[in-house]
């Protein structure tokens, strides 16, 4: 029978992530000696947050290659409301945010496509267009560790030009016995007070062959999104601003998360072979309320035969109005099934899985536009984040209340999106020891078959007048927004939900609008992949060096034709790994990548967006973006929980995707706007890519650096910093050169923090300054201003234990600066948008038993 003995946290974690730093599929050794040897119980250590670091340290150190781990009580340590936020602090990695939350992460300032994402080992598909993952969806709290591997291996999926993400879940042998993990939190967000409640709950129990492990947590909070947009170019004759149009927007907004799952597993008296079933189900629904008011200064200017007068403050005697209501939503959801064994066969250890995943990706937006109103305004942008205006009666200075403005038209604008994916996958890992030359080796082979697909169509819009019998007007609660903004146009809250509900029953029931065919979006795609590598031991370190094949074959069918076709991509890599000294290691790799173009891209049809006046056509002729690179990097290892790294990697990527601009007449795919000229924009291939970047880590615990005791009251304080310096280029079709979207050009976190037995606080600091986030022209280069968040976690282990249970309170405060994110246009003189969320605080209790 198998053994369980108890050891130390840091040892457990680390023997688990050790040599499958690198992924779940390159550690088939480490799964092997993770069935062969003894299990680990993870025991609290007095001082988890050493503990935790000290784990990823020792991981990142044996691994065979370039990654950074992050455990699971490093999470529970930080202020964290999903993986996006955890992987934040990761050297290299940035987050980017949706009013205020963090959703995507930019890899080494990449673009998200240039990132893979796995759970336990099995590669997801992006909800959102088959290609991006989105780690909104995952809270944190479902999650062992977190391993970002920067430097790819052959055993690793191709599709990882920057890097790849495998994240573990809980594993039932986690614990001997019965254990059960409880978290219950609540909580405000400043802004609108809106409510925040967490829950989590993980029961397991295991013996020596079976473990059987259930889960689940639900995360909503209550937001107000404070919104200010603008339309500002400059006026080449004085240089000063002209403000065409500036909107009034306020998001009442409503955000879930809610995740479960299990795994059984039998483990069999041998210590190597076992089999097991997993689930993991992941949902994030997104419901919005939106009050927006556009007033267009130019248009109304350009009515009169005039432009506006440039200056960042004046009146204009005749302004137009639009008001925009919505009760809308947007979710997207992940549900993956995996049934694994791991046997021994001769010299050789198998593990094969089988798995099978559907994302769920929707977007339903009824609005209501009215049009045709006219005011008179005073208005002032000279604090861009905070604009000023006040109404009067057209040509004249009479004061005015936005509610008795009058429209002259009302239009019904249902919007919807849909995308779903299937994804069956079947994959089978082989590895052995050898001898040869003499020396020691790790041989890996295996195969990957993943067929998918996917349908939906891509974003539909259609306008048409609002059924008679609906008072809009009545719908006013005349609140006023809650607002840390100047709100001198006196928005106030609609009833969104009852308005929606209004709409419906006039139009009979359903808004809905046909989706047209050149919208739909139907793709097959077959991955093949193969791959060899190899691991030579030497006295000095290890090499490890290896070849991965992969074949795409791929239909996307449209509303005229099908468009089918097949490439394979050779990806070679090698990794040195040197012990300089019993405490310093140096890594040098050279790697290959490609990242495929998302379903939307692929799609043979087109879609219409009546609200942008803008077409957006797919591309099935696209071509794979191709990658190679080298990464550097020096590690220092001060003491157990201590670590100073400094690295460099490049990659050189050819085919580079990016959306390419022109101007149609609308009637082309609109015949209702024939004569119309919209932008027409379509992905194409650019050329000259690159990305490179220098990375620092420090990791210092006083104990380790300055030689403190443990019984010193001093040991307990620690502190950590990463900072990146990144760079990145490619070309268009026209010769202009753009940096990659997501590419900041400096990047770095920064955390102090004290523990004892009982107590423990850390305050954590990030920073990102400016990065692209389209690149459809020079005119249209839209910017994301640099970001800054200040976060403090409070934790107190309480002296009573319950019987075989240790109970904890936490504090969370987010966004201490009450920061403001700014996107801009061209240049952060001509701002399209300032929001702003407010501060955020949250307590709880934790029990683990």
């Amino acid at each position: 029978m198998v053994v369980f003995p108890k050891r130390q946290l840091a040892l457990a974690v680390a023997l688990s992530v050790q040599a499958a730093a690198g992924s779940a599929q390159q550690a088939t050794t480490v799964a092997a000696t993770a069935a062969a040897a003894p299990m680990e119980e993870i025991v609290v250590a007095a001082l988890p947050i050493r503990d935790s670091q000290q784990a990823a340290i020792m991981a990142k150190r044996d691994a065979d290659n370039y990654v950074d781990v992050v455990s699971a009580d490093t999470i529970g340590r930080f202020p964290d409301q999903n993986l996006a936020d955890s992987l934040a602090r990761v050297p290299g990695l940035a987050v980017e945010r949706d009013q205020g939350q963090a959703r995507y992460v930019n890899f080494r300032g990449a673009p998200f496509r240039y990132t893979s994402l796995s759970i336990n080992g099995i590669q997801l598909p992006g909800a959102e267009n088959g290609r991006v993952p989105r780690f909104d969806s995952f809270p944190a709290v479902i999650t062992g560790r977190i391993e970002a591997n920067k430097a790819i291996t052959a055993a690793m999926p191709g599709e990882s030009i920057a890097g790849y993400i495998n994240i573990d879940t809980f594993s039932p042998f986690a614990k001997e016995g019965f254990g059960m993990a409880l978290d219950i939190g609540t909580g405000k967000q400043d802004l609108g007070d809106g409510d925040i409640d967490t829950g989590s709950l993980r029961l397991s129990w295991s013996n020596d062959n079976w473990g059987v492990m259930v889960y689940g947590s639900k995360d909503s909070r209550e937001q107000v999104t404070d919104n200010r947009e603008y339309d500002l170019t400059m006026d080449a004759a004085t240089g000063l601003r002209n403000v065409n149009e500036i909107q009034f927007r306020n998001y009442l907004v409503e955000r879930e998360n809610k995740a479960y799952g299990g795994q059984l597993e039998y483990r069999f008296d041998d210590g190597i072979s076992r089999v097991f079933v997993s689930n993991l189900y992941s949902e994030f629904v997104d419901h919005e309320q939106r009050n927006q008011f556009v007033f267009g200064l130019q248009d109304g200017a350009g009515a009169m035969g005039s432009n506006v007068t440039p200056g960042d403050s004046g009146y204009e005697p005749l302004v137009l109005v639009q008001r925009w209501l919505q009760d809308g939503e947007y979710s997207n959801s992940t549900d993956t099934t995996t049934l694994g064994a791991d046997f021994q066969l001769g010299e050789w250890l198998l593990e094969t899985r089988l798995n099978y995943t559907e994302t769920d990706n929707k977007l339903d937006l009824p609005i209501i536009l009215s049009a045709g109103g006219t005011v008179a305004a005073d208005y002032d942008v000279s604090d861009l984040q905070d604009p000023s205006m006040t109404l009067y009666q057209r040509f004249t200075t009479t004061p005015l209340d936005l509610s008795d403005v009058s429209y002259s038209t009302h239009l019904g604008m249902p919007l919807s999106s849909l995308l779903e994916v299937e994804s069956t996958q079947w994959q089978l890992d082989g590895s052995r020891e050898w001898r040869g030359f003499g020396l020691d080796h790790r041989l890996q082979v295996g195969v990957r078959l993943d067929q998918r697909e996917s349908e939906g169509y891509a974003l539909s819009t259609s306008r048409s007048p609002l059924p008679a019998g609906i008072d809009i007007d009545s719908f006013n609660t005349n609140k006023p927004w809650d607002s840390d903004f100047d709100n001198g146009v006196g928005g106030t809250y609609y009833d969104n939900a009852g308005l929606l509900d209004a709409w419906i029953e006039a139009a009979g029931g359903s808004i809905a609008a046909p989706v047209a065919d050149d919208l739909i979006v139907q793709i097959e795609e077959d991955i093949t992949a193969f791959y060899a590598m190899n691991t030579s031991q030497f006295s000095w370190g290890s090499l490890v060096y290896g070849v991965r094949v992969e074949n795409t074959d791929y239909t996307s069918s449209g509303p005229d034709a099908n468009y089918s076709d097949s490439f394979t991509n050779v990806l070679p890599s090698v990794h040195w790994n040197y012990d300089l000294t019993e405490d310093q290691k140096l890594r040098v790799s050279l790697t290959s990548g490609i990242s495929r173009p998302t379903y939307n891209e692929w799609r043979a049809s087109a879609s219409v967006n009546a609200l942008s006046e803008t077409i957006s056509g797919g591309n099935p002729a696209l071509e794979a973006e191709e990658a190679w690179g080298m990464d550097v990097s020096w590690e220092w290892y001060l003491g157990d929980g201590s670590l100073l790294a400094v690295g460099g990697f490049y990659r050189d990527i050819d085919n580079v995707i990016y959306n390419a601009v022109s101007t149609i007449d609308a009637g082309i795919y609109s015949p209702a706007n024939t004569g119309e000229t919209w932008d027409f924009i379509g992905t194409v291939n650019g050329d000259d890519g690159y990305l490179q970047g220098l990375e620092l880590n420090l990791i210092a615990q006083f104990t380790d650096v300055f030689g403190i005791d443990y019984d010193n009251p001093l040991s307990g304080f620690g502190f950590s910093a990463n900072a990146s310096v990144l760079d990145s280029e490619f070309t268009t079709l026209e010769g202009e050169e753009f940096s990659l979207p997501g590419t900041s050009d400096l990047v770095y976190n920064a955390s102090f923090y004290y523990e004892n037995e009982s107590f423990s606080a850390r305050l954590n600091y990030q920073y990102r300054d400016d990065w692209l986030t389209a690149t459809e022209s020079a005119g249209m280069a839209q910017y994301w201003a640099p970001q800054k968040r200040l976060d403090l976690s409070l934790r107190y282990t309480l002296p009573v234990e319950l019987p075989g249970a240790e109970v904890s309170l936490y504090f969370n405060a987010n966004n201490l600066t009450d920061a403001v994110d700014e996107r801009y246009t061209g240049s952060e003189d001509t701002p399209d948008q300032v929001e702003r969320y407010g501060r955020r605080y949250q307590a709880g209790v934790r029990v683990n038993f």
